[in-house]
């Protein structure tokens, strides 16, 4: 393996292969990615449900349309996941990119409902195609004692995106006085700006080996174990079911239970996103203390925040529950990245797959405990909600490490059919004796 302190020969470099600092160029670009996108479709997170309401839809159905790209996702990324590591990684996540711009510029035209529903129904489509393929690359790219930091800045890149993009929106709508087809045109040409940077900066990895042995998990996770992956999936189902609970029904909660006005809902929301900054420090942990301790924060935050609104109602209590729920949040995505890209590992030729798979489960986590929630609070009040989410919470840490225990420590042989882009050697260089 080459030094990587030696200097590149000035034949060999290019925007590629240069280094910045100690990160490959791509995992930049692919950091890149996801603030560009979400910043893009962050703006219409904002818009869509205020446009669905404008074209007379209902509540229950604006619910139903912003819940359906998350559904189609969920359905298609164990399929999507298998062609990615087919087609390519690169062309997958491209594919999805250019989908997902085609659904900006669709819904600067759309002028009736379900011409919204089709368009939501594309952007599953367009999720389902760029996320097992992304954290596939994401994984292959990172250096091995740096992969939960590098999902880490990834996901604190999206997460101040979306901030910015919900604001942005509304600075859109105001100024145009409403008119949503500019606000959706604006939002697809910056949609277009991360299709430029991953097509120029992000590079394949090298091809699967025919002839490469995949070597056994001593859990039974290999992409043809079907059970050991849902295993794995249904950490995700667990941790993310339990977290995501109260998030869509937080606002209710903190004016209907917690007493909170509204202004002081939004000054909540306003604090904790500042926890969400916390990401990078976690995948830190992660990389060099422990992914065990930092993937059980999630659950602990859990606990926690519901014991504070539970006896604690008020803006000091709902204040410190919601920034205690978002650093458990920014705690578990890289843990859950660095997890992923462990279990996928032992055949990279499968990796998007068995990413697929297990990013499914958190999708159906995210789906199923809000809609949990809603039926506990509607028929035995929100004390029994928050006492619910306790004990759901101790049993999805339970299973997490029962199922994650075996492979926390240092990982066996894993097979090499997909090298990372760290570990091969520059063009002109001799390869090394075996």
């Amino acid at each position: 393996m080459p030094d990587p302190d030696e200097p590149i020969p000035r034949r060999q470099r290019g925007p590629i292969r240069r280094r910045i600092g100690d990160v490959e160029p791509a995992l930049l670009a692919l950091v890149c990615e996801g603030f560009l996108s979400r910043l893009a479709f962050g703006i219409l997170s904002f818009a869509l449900p205020l446009y669905a309401l404008e074209l007379g839809l209902g509540l229950s159905e604006i619910g139903v349309l912003l819940s359906l790209n998350l559904i189609v996702a969920m359905a298609l990324k164990p399929l999507t996941g298998w062609i990615a590591d087919r087609a390519g990684l690169k062309l997958t996540l491209v594919a999805g990119i250019v989908l997902r711009s085609g659904v900006s510029l669709t819904l600067a035209f759309a002028t009736v409902p379900w011409q919204l529903f089709a368009t939501r129904s594309a952007h599953g489509v367009s999720i389902a195609l760029r996320d097992p393929p992304i954290n596939a690359l994401i994984a292959e790219g990172a250096r091995a004692d740096r992969i939960a930091s590098s999902f880490a800045w990834y996901q604190t890149a999206k997460s101040v995106a979306g901030s910015l993009g919900r604001v942005l929106a509304g600075l859109l709508i105001a100024l145009t006085g409403a008119n949503y087809s500019l606000v959706f045109g604006f939002a697809f040409v910056l949609s277009l700006l991360p299709v430029y940077v991953v097509a120029r900066y992000v590079r394949e990895p090298g091809p699967a080996s025919a002839t490469t042995e995949v070597k056994a998990s001593p859990t039974g996770t290999g992409p043809d174990d079907s059970p050991g992956i849902l295993r794995f999936a249904g950490v995700g189902f667990a941790i993310s079911g339990t977290g995501h609970m109260l998030g869509s029904l937080f606002p209710v909660l903190a004016v209907e239970y917690g007493g909170l006005s509204a202004g002081q809902a939004g000054l909540v929301y306003a604090f904790s996103a500042l926890v969400a900054l916390s990401g990078p420090a976690f995948g830190w942990i992660s990389d060099n203390v422990s992914r065990s301790l930092v993937l059980q924060l999630r659950g602990v935050a859990n606990v926690a925040s519901s014991l504070l609104y539970l006896v604690a109602p008020g803006l000091a209590g709902f204040a410190a529950g919601r920034a205690l729920d978002d650093a458990g949040k920014a705690a578990f995505k890289p843990a859950w990245g660095a997890l992923m890209a462990d279990v996928s590992s032992f055949d990279r030729s499968r990796r998007a797959r068995t990413m697929g798979y297990m990013s499914a489960g958190e999708d159906a986590g995210e789906m199923a405990g809000p809609i949990l929630a809603g039926a506990l609070w509607s028929s035995f009040g929100a004390p029994v909600l928050l006492v619910t989410r306790i004990a759901l919470s101790i049993a999805a840490e339970v299973y997490t490490v029962a199922v994650t225990a075996p492979i926390q420590g240092p990982p066996p042989a894993r097979s090499e059919s997909r090298p990372r882009a760290a570990d091969r050697p520059p063009r002109g260089a001799a390869s090394p004796s075996p």
